[in-house]
């Protein structure tokens, strides 16, 4: 009994980190932000390329780059500061709960202290019509959408509570 209760456990924490990692946008490489430094939008104010020689592989399973080594170091003593909202995916696209899109480091925004990607400028251009009403959609979509594969989502398969737009 106590080998089930083992194994139960065992396959329960699989299916939760495969989850987990499912939920951060990487390139097929593993690497985050396309490569850009989560901290420079902090530190510099604007998206830096980060080095390969100067990285960080997340316990989210997503490899981070940054442009010194200091900001490796910030990162490492606090990464949930310097972490893109909803696993990097698009904040507008997480707010209309249609699908995980990609992003483009350079349509970005810190905003209370939390940093914001979107698609690509002219989706961030709708998305900057009502910031605080698209973050709330998103806080509330991403629970609900972040473990759903892409594939449902394109499929327009939306789990029930998700709202569409600014709320």
């Amino acid at each position: 009994m106590k080998s089930l209760k083992f194994i139960s456990f065992l396959i329960v924490g699989l299916v939760f980190s495969v989850t987990a990692n499912a939920d951060i946008y990487t390139n097929k490489q593993g690497v985050a932000i396309r490569g850009y430094d989560p901290v420079a939008y902090f530190e510099q104010g604007k998206p830096t390329k980060g080095k390969k020689s100067i990285s960080v592989k997340h316990d989210n399973g997503a490899t981070y780059r940054f442009s010194s080594e200091a900001n490796k170091e910030l990162f490492v003593a606090n990464p949930d500061a310097y972490l893109p909202q909803y696993g990097g995916y698009c904040a507008f696209g997480v707010a209309m709960a249609v699908q995980k899109f990609a992003t483009d480091p350079k349509a970005w925004r810190v905003i209370d202290g939390k940093l914001y990607l979107n698609l690509n400028p002219k989706v961030q251009k709708r998305w900057l019509q009502d910031i605080p009403g698209f973050i709330k959609g998103s806080d509330n979509n991403w629970p609900l959408i972040s473990s759903i594969p892409q594939k449902q989502l394109a499929k327009g398969k939306r789990p029930t509570g998700v709202t569409v737009g600014p709320q």
